[in-house]
């Protein structure tokens, strides 16, 4: 266990701010090479800092995550943010713990939505930016632009004339060089990029006198050392085995007192168990057993807790439910309503930017939060621990004004880059979705960038709408706007679906008869059950089907065979595909191996009787 020497003066704690895919984890796993904390012979995974399942196959960070490492003596706290608009809450709650920000821009796309979000955060707090132009060697790098871009949106946002004189510096991640002039300087490590931090951003601002305080940003669990609480001290020192207290804003007294059992710095990508830590350290502890995100651990004799960070607001919600088709149980482990609360409460416990309440039905929950991916990322992980749940369509969640007593709706920012022959289409789609065009210029390439403001219910089932009218090439960036009035009737799906009114295995024969009225989401031999959907109907109305149907036996020979059946590729909808497909009577069967979409009622009658009694 290390016994650490007590000095502020060389910690610097700095966070990187960035959209989705400008290389702001690439940068960090060369900064960690460069710093020497990985020997020069020792095998390292790409996107180091990316350990869960989920952020490496789909490439995006999800979780905040703090680093460190020295660099000529100095300690650089770096945190990790998410880029994603969705996982904005983790990127919010850390910007209490550092005290620069480094905002890393792709040289060809510039600031995005979710640069803008987080660096406006930034700015009205008073952290200085230092910036980087990443992606340096790309074929299509703007560099001069980009600059231009970044400076105007510092001014659109706000900034003062400190934060307006930012450092910038011109990079290549994936090849680990920095430089402060494209022309003139030698391009070979980040040693530029390091200098420039460690004169830029300040020493931590702290009261080393003042009783221990540190304001928890982060929550994660350990099967041996419980729960595990991450944040920067504010003022004093601390050691193993001291009292503290847990403080809450709007709790009277302590929420609970215990004894540190655990204090662990960061050390690259590992914790490592340290004995003592000094006020402007990011440090973890363990030992408590209720406080959370957004307390302040004290010592004993601190009476007032930190006022934290506040973040936005949940923008959409959906609907948690058992799992109560016939195929139940088959394949999960985790099917009750009592572990399904838990497993939700435990997630809103660590995850500020979510909420979880129950709901009028003993056996659902209801989940709000910041997007589609954001609770598609809980039910993949939940799916993947052996839960089974089912799933409603996400609802948007509206706000009245106390003024007017007028509904409000979210708006979303919508940045959409594609190619200039697709314009036309997606501009008339999102002006059916009641999006208003605020911006439209060309983007080099023969690619053009729009804007939109457009509700959120507006974008819920479009992204898979926007990659087929764009062939795939186009890419969509959102981000939480603001609240305004009630825009007015959205038009939904505008076709129906076909149900399967029989429980066994879909037969290649029934299937084959099936395929003219409509795309396929099966294929021979699933399981299938009476109201499970089987796939989409080429019409407006829904269309009840028998998919196990077999051929009658006679003792005609038949001119061919059931073998010869040729059918069409099935469409198979991912987990977020799913979820933006479906209407509001209809729910999606999540499984450890399966998705499934069903009628919210299995019985034909039952269906029919609601429906009558909705329509009244």
């Amino acid at each position: 266990m290390e016994l650490r020497a007590l000095s502020f003066d060389n910690i610097r704690n700095l966070a990187i701010i960035a959209h989705v895919d400008h290389g702001k984890t690439t940068l960090v796993d060369a900064l960690f090479k460069q710093s020497g904390l990985f020997r020069d012979n020792q095998q390292i995974e790409t996107c180091a800092m990316d350990y869960n399942d989920l952020e490496r196959e789909r490439g995006i960070t999800i979780l905040a995550k703090c680093t460190s490492f020295v660099w000529n003596d100095v300690k650089l706290n770096i945190v990790d943010t998410p880029g994603h608009a969705d996982f904005g809450g983790e990127v919010e709650r850390i910007l209490s713990m550092v005290d620069g920000v480094l905002v890393l821009v792709d040289a060809a796309e510039g600031p995005m939505p979710q640069t803008k979000f987080v660096v406006s955060k930034a700015l009205a707090l008073g952290l200085n930016p230092i910036v980087v132009i990443n992606k340096i060697d790309k074929s299509d790098a703007r560099v001069s632009q980009v600059v231009d871009e970044v400076f105007e949106l510092f001014m659109a946002l706000g900034a003062n004339d400190k934060q307006l004189d930012f450092p910038i510096l011109y990079a290549s991640g994936r090849n680990g060089w920095a430089v402060k002039n494209l022309e003139t300087d030698e391009r070979k490590d980040l040693t530029p990029l390091l200098e420039t931090i460690l004169s830029y951003v300040p020493a931590p601002v702290v009261d080393i006198n003042s009783p221990f305080k540190m304001l928890v940003t982060t929550l994660e669990y350990d099967q041996y050392l419980g729960r595990i609480l991450t944040g920067k001290i504010i003022s004093g020192t601390i050691q193993i085995n001291d009292s503290v207290r847990a403080l809450r804003p709007g709790f009277e007294g302590e929420v609970e007192r215990s004894r540190l059992t655990k204090l662990l710095a960061f050390e690259g990508l590992k914790r490592i168990p340290i004995e003592n830590a000094i006020a402007g350290d990011i440090i973890a502890i363990a030992g408590l057993e209720k406080a959370t995100v957004a307390d302040t651990i004290a010592s004993i004799e601190v009476e007032t807790p930190l006022q934290s960070l506040p973040i936005d607001p949940p923008t959409i919600s959906m609907t948690f439910a058992v799992n109560d088709s016939p195929l139940a149980g088959k394949e999960g482990k985790n099917l009750t309503s009592r572990i399904i609360g838990e497993r939700l409460f435990k997630e809103a416990d660590g995850n500020v930017s979510i909420a979880v309440q129950k709901s009028q039905s003993e056996e659902s929950y209801e989940v709000a939060g910041r997007g589609e991916l954001q609770l598609g990322i809980i039910i993949e992980t939940m799916r993947r621990e052996g839960f089974e749940l089912s799933i409603g369509r996400p609802k948007v969640l509206f706000h009245k004004d106390p003024t007017t007593r007028e509904t409000l709706e979210p708006i979303e920012e919508l940045y959409v880059d594609l190619d200039d022959e697709f314009t036309g289409i997606v501009i008339d789609k999102l002006i059916q979705r009641k999006g208003e065009m605020t911006d439209m210029r060309p983007s080099g390439g023969g690619k053009t960038r729009i804007k939109f403001l457009i509700p959120t219910r507006g974008l819920i089932g479009y992204y898979g709408e926007f990659l087929t009218d764009t062939r795939g090439s186009g890419i969509m960036n959102r981000s939480f706007h603001s609240y305004a009035p009630h825009k007015g009737s959205i038009e939904g799906r505008n076709k129906g679906v076909l149900i399967s009114i029989a429980n066994g295995k879909a037969i290649p024969y029934a299937l084959f008869f099936l395929k003219d009225r409509g795309a396929l989401f099966v294929t021979p031999g699933d399981p299938v059950y009476e109201g499970m959907i089987i796939g989409e109907n080429s019409r407006e109305n829904d269309l009840e089907v028998n998919p196990t149907k077999e051929k009658q036996l006679s003792n005609c020979r038949a001119a061919g065979k059931d073998e010869n059946i040729k059918l069409p590729n099935p469409r198979l909808m991912s987990l977020e595909q799913a979820i933006a497909y479906i209407q509001e009577d209809e729910r999606v069967e999540v499984t450890p191996k399966s998705i499934r979409l069903r009628k919210k009622y299995l019985n034909s009658l039952t269906r029919k009787k609601m429906s009558r009694i909705r329509d009244k």
